[in-house]
């Protein structure tokens, strides 16, 4: 395979990725995203950087979707810039790009540039709207996908707009973690046969198959096709966020019946709770619930609930969360050179994952990729 004998660099690496080389020309959003998270698998990700950058205004030494990787600047306009491209993709196992639909092609380094010169090449697409289809060669960010998927209007409440999950539910959970699946099941089939493929990922698909669930309960007339007024999306008094009498909130996600007798309990409405499945009572049963809450302090309730079996959480912010008693044992997230992060995810009992370096610069490692991947062009410079 195109990843072996990486050189000193790449062999440092650690994880069960170790050894596989990725290239990825840079873009914003899910395909940066994509590629970090094949870099903290153990990756030697190689990223291809614009000369005068380009993107979202976001100083490349907190770019943390750039961790772990290495940077080469290519001007893919300039007259040897797709040479320069396809060298490194002959060497490596994985692409990554996030053009819209016949950029690539244009610029001289689609899939069938880079699979003359690597046949076993695993061809990363990640787009909004997919490689075809009426939408696919127009704008769009991921509020708009979600938008049409169905997913965005089952979020809010009732009555109300739909809420705005930032852009994790588009971009990295049906964009970003759907094209790293594609790409593993890909070069598990290219190692096996020596064929490559291209994996077209589009956060459209990819939302629409994390409501899969959402679909089989409302055919079986369990879900209603509104918002907030089902089990899972605040429409349920047991399964929501209530505030404190300090303007915090606590998460509730009582479901079941040994957790909502728990939660009841300690909450101090056991004698007036009506049972559970009493829909009709449902509006009682929140007013009586959002009182209690209201009466005490978010850490007052955090310590009525702590390890107990309410599934009751308090809802912590961003800077809180790390020091979260459970997330700070596990080390969910950790220190990077003075910036506090999330640790990579899952874990690997065998080939544990860790981040290796910072936010990768711009062209910073021109010498050791041109080195190790063996391509002496990059060290010229671009015409």
């Amino acid at each position: 395979m195109a990843g072996t004998g990486n050189g000193t660099a790449a062999a440092a690496r650690g994880g069960p990725l170790a050894g596989v080389r990725v290239l990825e020309l840079a873009g914003i959003g899910p395909g940066p995203f994509a590629a970090m998270l094949l870099a903290d698998l153990g990756a030697d990700v190689v990223r291809v950087d614009r000369p005068g950058g380009g993107g979202l205004a976001v100083d490349p030494v907190h770019d943390l979707t750039n961790r772990g990787k290495r940077s080469v600047l290519v001007d893919l306009k300039s007259p040897d810039g797709s040479a320069r491209v396809l060298d490194l993709a002959e060497r490596a196992d994985v692409l990554v790009e996030g053009f819209r639909p016949g950029v690539a092609e244009r610029l001289g380094v689609g899939p069938a540039d880079c699979h003359a010169r690597n046949p076993a090449l695993v061809y990363g697409r990640m787009t909004g709207w997919g490689q075809d289809g009426p939408l696919a060669r127009t704008a769009g960010h991921d509020i708009a996908y979600i938008a049409v998927t169905g997913a965005l209007g089952m979020i809010g409440g009732p009555g109300q707009p739909p809420a705005v999950p930032a852009n994790l539910l588009g971009d990295y959970a049906g964009g970003s973690l759907y094209l790293v699946v594609g790409i593993l099941a890909a070069l598990h089939h290219a190692r096996a046969t020596g064929t490559g493929q291209v994996v077209d990922a589009a956060i459209v698909d990819g939302t629409a198959h994390l409501t899969a669930m959402i679909h089989g309960m409302m055919a079986a007339g369990g879900w209603q096709d509104r918002r907030g007024v089902n089990l899972l999306d605040g429409g349920c008094p047991f399964y929501g966020t209530y505030e404190t009498s300090d303007g915090g909130h606590m998460a509730v996600g009582a479901l079941e019946q040994q957790f909502y007798d728990t939660f009841v309990r300690l909450l101090g409405i056991a004698d007036e709770a009506p049972a559970r499945k009493d829909l009709a009572r449902w509006g009682e049963l929140r007013e009586s619930v959002a009182a209690r809450f209201k009466a005490r302090t978010r850490a007052e309730w955090t310590a009525v609930f702590e390890g107990t079996d309410a599934c009751v959480a308090p809802v912590l912010s961003l800077r809180e969360a790390p020091a979260h008693p459970h997330l700070a044992a596990r080390g969910t997230f950790t220190d990077i050179g003075g910036t506090v992060q999330p640790a990579p995810a899952p874990r690997f009992s065998a080939t544990p994952a860790a981040v290796t370096a910072g936010p990768a610069l711009p062209g910073a490692h021109t010498e050791s990729v041109a080195a190790d991947w063996d391509v002496p062009a990059l060290r010229e410079k671009e015409a």
